[in-house]
């Protein structure tokens, strides 16, 4: 890749927008309590103490059917599902994909036989690096099944949470959160060098804490250091792709910058995130 006789940087703080660096701060063992402590942000009416997490892998029973793969799942005692998608480049059908998703974790609730359909409910969280709201002055956007014109709620089983990054630049300080002192931390990352103020803050405390480059072991290392390298190549082919029409949905330009983040070795999760494409159109470009 042209990318890899660049330097790249190592910051104090691991960028944790990417894939499995996103996975490493909120979906291991070691760091649940930061994990835990988001969903307590995002979810406040569910008091969540403890959760367990799952695979993230979906295969669709009906064959020749899109299977999913999320980034991060868990459950809580009570069979409750929250699938997380970290999210960096817009795409179309966002909200689509979510509900789509999100069928995966409720169909796999029911067990055969007789049932009361008393299912556990299923959250599906989008952490996105860019706004499906541009200029709103919040981050948080929460949806469920209603009524169209009394808002009577249909059922708490299916909800849908967003988290959008951006807009914390749009809040007034006097009416910053703590979501959007999250934001902002989660977009600036690499350039901090030193413990801001709010260090105390549990929550971002763990968060700094799971991405401080100096603890990471000599492979994770030469691993950041690919990826950041892949990523800046990655940022490369979006904008040269934007310019010849990728903004105006032209499908020939996803298919070539996905066949030429195959050739890069880059991986088809990864090329579905920025293009849009399936995964199996993705394999068929192999």
């Amino acid at each position: 890749m042209e990318g890899l006789n660049q330097t790249i940087k190592i910051t104090r703080y691991a960028n944790v927008l990417m894939d499995d660096w996103f996975k490493r701060s909120f979906g291991s063992e070691n760091n649940k309590r930061l994990t835990i402590l988001l969903l307590q942000e995002l979810i406040p009416e569910r008091k969540i103490s403890s959760i367990s997490f799952a695979p993230q892998e979906h295969i669709n029973p009906t064959e020749h059917k899109k299977d999913i793969r999320v980034d991060i799942e868990c459950t809580e005692e009570d069979g409750t599902r929250f699938m997380v998608e970290m999210q960096v480049e817009p795409q179309g059908a966002f909200y689509e994909r979510a509900i789509f998703n999100s069928t995966f974790a409720v169909q796999q609730q029911m067990e055969k036989g007789p049932t009361t359909y008393d299912f556990p409910p299923v959250y599906f969280i989008g952490v996105l690096k860019f706004s499906l709201h541009p200029g709103a002055d919040r981050v948080l956007f929460r949806y469920n099944l209603r009524e169209s014109k009394s808002g009577e709620l249909m059922s708490d089983r299916l909800n849908f949470i967003f988290l959008e990054l951006p807009n914390c630049k749009n809040v007034a300080r006097e009416n910053y959160t703590r979501l959007d002192r999250l934001s902002h931390t989660l977009l600036n990352m690499e350039k901090i060098n030193e413990a801001p103020e709010d260090y105390d803050d549990e929550m971002i405390s763990l968060l700094l804490k799971s991405a401080e480059t100096i603890n990471f072991a000599p492979e994770e290392r030469a691993k950041y250091i690919h990826d950041m390298t892949t990523q800046r190549d990655i940022q490369n082919q979006i904008d040269y792709a934007l310019q010849k029409g990728l903004a105006e949905g032209k499908s020939e330009e996803r298919i070539k910058m996905a066949k030429k983040m195959l050739a890069d070795e880059v991986k088809p999760e990864v090329i579905a995130k920025y293009t849009g494409l399936s995964i199996e159109e993705i394999a068929a470009l192999k």
